[in-house]
């Protein structure tokens, strides 16, 4: 009887044994899925009206603040400042396209204290948009704490003519980030993605070289937008006549790519945070070719598969006119900036 029992015993251990298995395997083979998944919860009552959903860390930013405020002895009245709020965006990416503006957020949204838009708002580009008015904007924004800081990202903003002075009115010192990558490399990024959209509609498309140099002069086509985007210095000028260039940063788009953190490193003083982002929280996935994220020990996530395109060849004559053309603009993009680049 007994060795019944005991036999009993071992045949259910291992059924819960290889349940747990089981469990475990089903969550790594969904890690992707989970991935791509924001943990969320209902929003207390307490702290807004209505049914809206906050990010499960914005919630654990708010039990580590006042963890940090009850060991600090905190009044009662900084205790009870803690209410979700949504908040026009203190820093904004405006640019450039194709530069790495959705890695950039992506990789702050690693900050405790940063909260991110999940769209593209195209509020101060979009004149539609634009007149729906700054709460339309602040209604776009997700729920942050007071001490978080809420940044978004609309890469057509560098290169808009009335967005610096729409940008300038709602927020005079409102700190400005700029990702930049070596200006052949992302204009033929740009082509790269249009023509990938061509292709999907079973469209013809031009050749990079025929659209980037103008068949009757033989010089660089400026009209090519790909081309123009990438002159970084003409679209800066229009900026610093609102803004002092102290309020931009420029993020090295060629390096955040190859080795992230330390760029990470140099955002997080521009925007006044604390050092939070580490080695933990970045791993380069050799399969992508490119670094993901790790939030914690279960969720981690990797960029969508439209980035890191493969480009197509260039002619090397082409190259060479282009390097020759943007040279003097890069220099004088260093000089402004106060940043140097190892670009031809």
């Amino acid at each position: 009887m007994l060795f019944k029992q005991q036999a009993q015993l071992k045949q259910k251990l291992l059924v819960l044994g290889s349940l747990a298995v089981g469990s475990v395997l089903y969550l790594v083979a969904h890690v992707g899925t989970l991935q791509r998944l924001q943990p969320i919860c209902r929003v207390d009552h307490r702290l807004v009206p209505g049914p809206e959903q906050i990010p499960l860390r914005t919630l654990q930013f708010k039990r580590a603040l006042l963890h940090e405020l009850r060991r600090a002895n905190g009044s009662r009245q900084q205790l009870g400042l803690q209410r979700l709020v949504q908040q026009l965006p203190q820093a904004i990416i405006i640019g450039v396209r194709k530069g790495g503006t959705r890695a950039l957020l992506e990789m702050l949204h690693l900050h405790p204290a940063v909260v991110k838009a999940s769209q593209e708002i195209h509020f101060f580009d979009n004149d539609k948009n634009y007149a729906r008015g700054v709460e339309w904007y602040r209604s776009k924004m997700p729920f942050s704490f007071p001490q978080q800081i809420t940044i978004e990202k609309s890469p057509a903003y560098f290169i808009t003519d009335e967005v610096p002075e729409r940008i300038f009115k709602m927020n005079s010192s409102i700190k400005l980030l700029i990702i930049v990558r070596e200006p052949i490399t992302r204009a033929v990024s740009d082509y790269t993605q249009v023509l990938e959209g061509k292709e999907r509609k079973n469209k013809t498309y031009h050749k990079f070289e025929k659209l980037a140099i103008d068949s009757g002069t033989s010089e660089v086509n400026t009209k090519y937008k790909a081309v123009r985007t990438s002159i970084y210095t003409k679209h800066l000028e229009r900026w610093l006549k609102f803004f002092p260039v102290e309020q931009f940063h420029v993020v090295d788009g060629d390096r955040l790519i190859a080795d992230p953190l330390p760029e990470l490193t140099l955002v997080e003083k521009f925007l006044n945070l604390p050092p939070r982002i580490s080695p933990f929280n970045l791993y380069f996935n050799a399969t992508r070719g490119f670094y993901c994220l790790r939030f914690n020990i279960v969720f981690s996530k990797c960029l969508a598969g439209s980035k890191g395109r493969i480009h197509p060849e260039v002619d090397a004559a082409v190259l060479s006119q282009l390097q020759r053309f943007y040279h003097p603009f890069n220099q004088k993009f260093y000089q402004i900036t106060g940043r140097t680049f190892t670009w031809p």
